[in-house]
């Protein structure tokens, strides 16, 4: 039987993700722009809500999907301001939500990587290190949030010298990122590349399948048991 599924946000993303819904077992029962989004009675049932929106309306329509006991897959960036917030909200305690700056699967398991990395090269001063991210030239967001959650995977880590992060916005780029360790005599570099925006789309279904029937905060290491 098809799980139904309420795309908030129908931009590029939200494309993407409806055209694969099939694949994954999901059918759309409806979606959310900003004109729908001030209308939050007339938003159809749905087993779980996908949010490719804008930064300003996820802490809008976030309460307003928790009171209809909808889950939440969240794969907008830039509105991590308000999310202790969120999440000590009693009502959004009563649903599932997987928030991410990333949802490609191998993205996730490059974010591990480069965690364990900066441990073992922490203790090795001879290295500095770098981040570097490039995406489209109409992204937002500067630096994006995978490239912030790469630096937060080094504070993990206990990697305390400076990481230089650096951005590129051109063209058409769907996502590549680059952890650097540089020597004297030799260079590590780990790069993860994003070839189209549907392994975001993919990775979001992924965890909207995984987090039908869960209640709680989660992130793509829970869906991946990373």
């Amino acid at each position: 039987m098809s799980r139904r599924v309420l795309l908030i946000g129908y931009g590029r993303m939200g494309r993407v993700v409806e055209s694969l819904l099939p694949e994954y077992g999901f059918e759309l029962v409806g979606f959310v722009d900003r004109v729908r989004s001030e209308r939050p009675s007339d938003w159809p049932d749905a087993d779980v809500a996908v949010d490719f929106s804008t930064a300003d309306a996820v802490p809008l329509n976030l309460p307003r999907l928790a009171s209809r006991g909808v889950n939440v897959v969240i794969g907008t960036t830039a509105w991590q301001a308000h999310e202790a917030a969120m999440r000590s909200d009693p009502a959004i305690g009563r649903i599932g939500v997987i928030a991410a700056p990333n949802f490609a699967l191998g993205v996730n398991v490059f974010l591990a990587v480069a965690e364990k990395a900066a441990a073992l090269m922490a203790p090795h001063d001879s290295f500095g290190a770098w981040i570097h991210e490039a995406h489209h030239a109409t992204k937002r967001d500067k630096p994006s949030g995978t490239a912030l959650a790469l630096k937060a995977a080094f504070d993990r880590a206990g990697y305390q010298r400076p990481v230089d992060i650096t951005s590129t916005r051109a063209g058409t780029i769907p996502g590549t990122h680059t952890v650097g360790f540089d020597a004297a005599a030799e260079t590590l570099t780990f790069t993860h590349t994003a070839r189209d925006r549907s392994v975001f789309a993919r990775g979001a279904l992924e965890a909207a399948r995984w987090v039908i029937g869960r209640r709680g905060w989660f992130t793509m290491k829970d869906v991946l048991n990373l």
